[in-house]
């Protein structure tokens, strides 16, 4: 992993979309089925739309049926990181970028083999490229 990318608000407010920024800065969540990475199925690598990190590869994503992008792992070890969520009234993992921090979404315990992981990502923190 890289080094941190530390932006101000007022840059990140330039970086992103608006829908963008609300999920990847604010924590927000896209609906559920409306992400343009839900049903992608092409090989290749998912990166932060933030900062462009790789984050996941097309060969962990599953159907998992959520309505959000799933996967089974990151791409490697230490591309996000995993913090306590307690918000909503309910105890969750929350997924972050470990590069700038961004919220990219929850991991589940409830995923297929072989981890048994299901990490439900919003589209909107993802950027796709296609395999050569």
């Amino acid at each position: 992993m890289t080094d941190k990318i530390e932006l101000t608000d007022e840059q990140w407010r330039d970086r992103l979309t608006p829908e963008q920024y609300r999920v990847l800065r604010e924590g927000g969540t896209e609906r559920a089925f409306t992400g343009k990475y839900e049903k992608n199925k092409q090989p290749g690598v998912y990166t932060c739309a933030a900062c462009g990190e790789p984050l996941f590869g097309s060969d962990t994503k599953f159907e998992s049926g959520s309505g959000w992008p799933s996967y089974t792992a990151p791409v490697t070890d230490g591309a996000v990181d995993e913090h306590r969520d307690t918000s909503h009234g309910m105890v969750r993992t929350e997924v972050t970028c470990a590069k700038c921090e961004g919220h990219l979404g929850h991991v589940f315990p409830d995923g297929p083999g072989p981890t048994g992981l299901r990490y439900c990502i919003n589209s909107a923190s993802l950027d796709f490229k296609p395999q050569d």
